[in-house]
């Protein structure tokens, strides 16, 4: 079992201690793997100059943010090659990446080209999959343009695909050349979009900034300051999966709320009836305090007041009977070892556990109490 705890002391989000970069180009020659740029992409015109040539630059979209991104950054950008595919975790999969991997090899991409990837956290995660695996890898870059992408998984590394309906079952951690962060992005979402990435800002308050979380729960999704609250995830997310890159302790405190929300995932994309993810997370949220309070690792006043503000936020979701269905879904949790299920746990508020061993008992308690809300 792991323990983390960390406490923010510095509210100006100065980021020393992380490659943070505020520019309005991009030096390719100077420029670490894993960079963040902070930059007024929508404002700036003249981002993304790249000066060190690559011999291609594709930039891959898929029909939204053709709509409502594109448009912010195609005049900026040198010549290059639009590349889009269908949206949405529907497809998440290996078809949609022979498109991505067939559309590279018609246009000559070679191991020396450039693939910009512009989109939410299924976008990021498949396009970085296909430029980390296309001809054993290319350089890729992600501007992110959901909550969801900007706080949580455009940083760190991890990329994949769903198989079988199961969540992000195929992949490989590899960073991009850069991720570049624009908060004006989020002017383009609606509002269930905005919400659902909300869930990943609450996740990171809860596991590691108390102060934080009692800021954020006095307020309504429209009175959120969305900039402040960006850096903080990011800082955050960047310190954790830099001191572990491949998740093989620390940053498995990442995945709170995910093994039960990664399982109502899949079982709702398998029932052709999807939901977005930061609403699984939620569920997953709630459930898995009230296996940390069964645990006794955080009392029942927090436990009512993470509950009573995720279903404030997000509302009661509908829960699936199929109690044996989901349980066999958590078994194929990727934190699992020796048949064992294994999650991240919340200790008291901003601190958390990695490898609480639960059981099936357990899971099935959760699953009543999100019943009984």
């Amino acid at each position: 079992m792991g323990f983390f705890g960390y406490k923010y002391k510095n509210q100006s989000f100065s980021f020393p201690q992380i490659n943070f970069v505020l520019l309005c180009f991009l030096d390719n020659s100077t420029m670490d793997h894993g960079s963040i740029i902070f930059s007024g992409i929508l404002k700036n015109q003249e981002i993304l100059s790249l000066k060190d040539n690559y011999s291609q630059i594709g930039v891959l979209a898929d029909s939204n943010t053709k709509t409502h991104c594109y448009s912010a950054i195609k005049n900026a950008l040198p010549i290059h090659h639009l590349l889009e595919v269908p949206p949405g975790e529907d497809h998440k999969n290996l078809d949609t990446c022979k498109l991505v991997w067939q559309l590279l090899t018609d246009m000559n991409f070679d191991r020396h080209a450039l693939l910009i990837i512009l989109g939410g956290g299924v976008l990021g995660d498949l396009g970085g999959f296909c430029a980390a695996t296309y001809k054993r890898g290319i350089d890729f870059m992600i501007v992110p343009t959901t909550l969801l992408a900007q706080v949580d998984a455009s940083i760190g590394g991890k990329l994949g695909i769903d198989f079988q309906h199961y969540k992000n079952q195929i992949g490989v951690f590899c960073q991009p050349k850069a991720t570049i962060i624009d908060p004006s992005f989020l002017n383009t979402l609606p509002e269930r979009e905005l919400r659902s990435g909300f869930a990943e800002v609450i996740k990171h308050c809860l596991i590691s900034d108390s102060a934080q979380w009692q800021a954020i729960r006095t307020k309504n999704l429209k009175e959120q300051d969305w900039t402040t609250l960006v850096h903080h995830s990011v800082e955050f997310k960047k310190s954790v999966t830099e001191k572990d890159p491949h998740e093989k302790g620390l940053r498995k405190i990442l995945n709170f709320g995910h093994t039960i929300g990664h399982a109502l995932e899949s079982y709702f994309l398998a029932e052709g009836n999807r939901i977005f993810h930061g609403e699984a997370i939620a569920m997953g949220m709630v459930m898995e305090s009230f296996i940390a309070f069964h645990k006794e690792m955080i009392t029942e006043t927090e436990l009512n007041e993470i509950t009573s503000y995720l279903i404030q936020i997000f509302e009661k979701q509908e829960m699936p009977w199929g109690d044996s269905a989901l349980i066999q879904l958590t078994r194929q949790d990727k934190k699992n070892r020796d048949n064992k299920i294994l999650m991240a746990l919340p200790e008291g508020i901003g601190k958390a556990q990695w490898d609480v061993t639960v059981s099936e008992e357990e899971l099935e308690k959760s699953f009543d109490y999100y019943r009984s809300i």
